[in-house]
């Protein structure tokens, strides 16, 4: 009984991964998917069947597709904090959200969204790249380079 309830709270229960392909590529096409998502199987020679077989062997670009037809195709709202750490095939809507409508998307949009993830990248990297490593030592030296005249093996030639 609970597992019914818990298929009926789904989404994607039923629902292959080939007909959400289809379903998707319809309404999008490929140029705007990839513009979105960022996977190459809708950029190199794009087609149904070279998606599936990818997306099959793939893990996180599945799971990256699922939860753009879930999120934009059917205009789902956020899942919890619970829920979003499952897999969006294990996740569960609660019973008073149904499907919407398609977001509109463009190819303008999609290129705002990507200057916004370099942007983030790089603050993550920049932040990143000041904190201090655990476990690694610090030197006491400093970050100065030595003179030119100076020999930094000196002390170890005879």
């Amino acid at each position: 009984m609970n597992d019914e309830i818990n298929y009926q709270n789904n989404p994607l229960h039923g629902v292959s991964l080939k007909n959400l392909l289809i379903e998707i590529v319809d309404h999008y096409g490929f140029e705007l998917l990839f513009a979105y998502l960022n996977i190459n199987c809708f950029n190199n020679n794009p087609s149904i069947d070279s998606a599936v077989k990818f997306l099959k062997k793939t893990d996180w670009a599945r799971e990256k597709v699922e939860a753009f037809y879930l999120y934009q195709f059917k205009g789902l709202p956020r899942a919890s904090d619970e829920q979003f750490e499952l897999p969006p095939r294990d996740r569960l809507v609660p019973p008073n959200q149904t499907p919407g409508i398609p977001a509109e998307l463009s190819l303008e949009d999609a290129d705002r969204l990507r200057e916004k993830r370099i942007r983030k990248a790089a603050l993550h990297e920049q932040e990143a790249s000041h904190r201090p490593v655990p476990g690694k030592r610090t030197s006491n030296r400093s970050n100065t380079p030595p003179s030119s005249n100076s020999d930094p093996w000196a002390k170890w030639k005879k």
